[in-house]
């Protein structure tokens, strides 16, 4: 197998690099940055967007861990590490906690020891993947030891739905959903053109131009994702607007591109 860094395109700019320069990591190229300068002089909101996203991602966990009992969670698309990272925030909570991280980014691979710094009670591991063949997920040895599907687990979708393509999109998303137990969580996160058509319209223009084509989905076609689920309280919101706590006061609804939800499998 190829070493993940001789895998890194540096020519071509990536989402999670992009998503990295926007945010003020470190972990981007030129032609990110390039990108990123692009997308943020067609809307200036799009750092409080992303970071909202990551919020509510922080958020979701910790509700998971300390209201829903939440002991193991799958994070699909991960991205760059950041911290806190999902395990952090959940091992915060509950030190035994397992999480599996899973992305097909080599970039995010080369960086992929950062998210195995468990705590010594839990434990945590990276699955080089793509969501788009959920088999090679699930039937991963990472996925089989670190989850016991005969306890509830948390599926973490942040962030990523705007680059699934449909008709494959709620397909993917329920054949993730399957293999886990009644009682465990789909939290996701699902772009949107509704609060800010024109600006964000430009920005799907600019990712499409830097060959990362995105679809973007009104209330209904996100709420659509969560079918046969049982949303938690409020519901499907704007990401900045669930559960928020201090950090969400002064977000203006129109700087918000993402719906977020969490809802538990019956």
């Amino acid at each position: 197998m190829r070493n993940p860094v001789e895998r890194i395109d540096t020519t071509t700019a990536h989402s999670a690099r992009v998503y990295d320069y926007i945010l003020g990591g470190k972990d981007h190229y030129p032609v990110d940055a390039e990108a990123g300068d692009e997308m943020c002089r067609h809307w200036p909101a799009l750092p409080v967007h992303m970071r909202e996203n990551r919020r509510f991602m922080h958020r979701a966990g910790r509700y998971l861990a300390r209201e829903a009992g939440i002991r193991q969670f799958l994070d699909i698309g991960t991205g760059l590490p950041t911290s806190p990272n999902l395990h952090e925030v959940v091992q915060e909570i509950t030190p035994a906690s397992h999480v599996v991280y899973v992305d097909n980014d080599p970039i995010v691979l080369a960086h992929a020891r950062a998210l195995l710094n468990s705590s010594p009670e839990g434990a945590t591991a990276y699955i080089d993947a793509d969501m788009r063949e959920p088999d090679a997920i699930t039937g991963s040895a990472s996925f089989q030891e670190l989850l016991d599907l005969d306890e509830p687990v948390g599926l973490m979708i942040i962030g990523i739905m705007h680059f699934i393509q449909p008709p494959d999109d709620r397909d993917l998303v329920r054949h993730l959903l399957e293999p886990l137990p009644s009682g465990s969580f789909l939290a996701m996160t699902i772009g949107t053109a509704d609060f800010a058509p024109e600006e964000v319209g430009r920005v799907a223009e600019e990712y499409h131009r830097q060959n990362m084509p995105m679809v973007l989905r009104d209330h209904a076609t996100a709420l659509s994702f969560f079918d046969g689920l049982d949303l938690v309280g409020p519901g499907l919101t704007q990401v900045h607007t669930w559960r928020p706590e201090a950090a969400q006061r002064g977000v203006r609804g129109s700087d918000i591109a993402m719906y977020g939800a969490v809802a538990r499998k019956p």
